[in-house]
């Protein structure tokens, strides 16, 4: 099996995991609901993000909208370019990379493109459906991405001698976040770790 088959087997099994996950939260949990997974530091805690990885938002609508169209025209380049370094002679670890990349592209575009036309509304009350007979709560492209993931680890009060932010209260590490931001992390660290390889590959 070539090595451009086995990274592509790689994304779609992490994207199952990554949509099932979801899914799951998503017809079981009212949103804001949590549950401690070990001690209070780990944590499963239903969000929904309209906008960027970890919570990050940037622009309303229109944002979101030229965000996924984003999304959409990376997701071809990186499926192009996965192709292209998994014929040369890189290192598996490369190619295993851009595909880890890859997935956690695409698990967040299908929220985008498909929750909001296949669920139901979150709400504080009320577990949204999947396929209600009154329709989806947005139209293709707007729907939110799902988060689940929270590790608080750390509780303090930053100190006064930092500009800005000396005196606040911080949480580490505070953003909520999925398996495909997950998938994105993973990816672009080993391309840091490993980028003299690479390039001289």
């Amino acid at each position: 099996m070539s090595l451009f088959k086995k990274s592509l087997i790689l994304v779609f099994l992490l994207l199952l995991i990554d949509q099932t996950v979801k899914i799951w939260i998503k017809t079981h949990f009212t949103l804001g609901e949590s549950f401690p997974v070990f001690g209070n530091w780990a944590k499963i805690n239903f969000v929904e993000n309209p906008g960027m990885a970890f919570g990050l938002k940037w622009g309303g609508d229109t944002g979101k909208l030229l965000l996924s169209s984003f999304r959409l025209a990376a997701i071809a380049a990186l499926i192009w370019y996965l192709y292209s370094i998994s014929k040369k002679k890189l290192p598996k670890i490369a190619v295993f990379s851009v595909a880890l990349i890859l997935t956690g592209a695409i698990g967040n575009i299908l929220d985008s493109a498909f929750y909001g036309l296949i669920f139901s509304n979150s709400t504080y009350y009320t577990v949204a459906q999947l396929f209600p007979a009154s329709g989806g709560y947005a139209g293709f492209l707007h729907g939110s991405v799902v988060d689940m993931f929270y590790f608080p680890m750390f509780h303090g009060i930053l100190p006064s001698w930092i500009p800005i932010y000396g005196g606040e209260n911080f949480v580490f590490f505070s953003p909520v976040f999925n398996v495909a931001d997950s998938c994105i992390t993973i990816g672009v660290t080993l391309v840091i770790l490993f980028r003299k390889r690479f390039v001289k590959e």
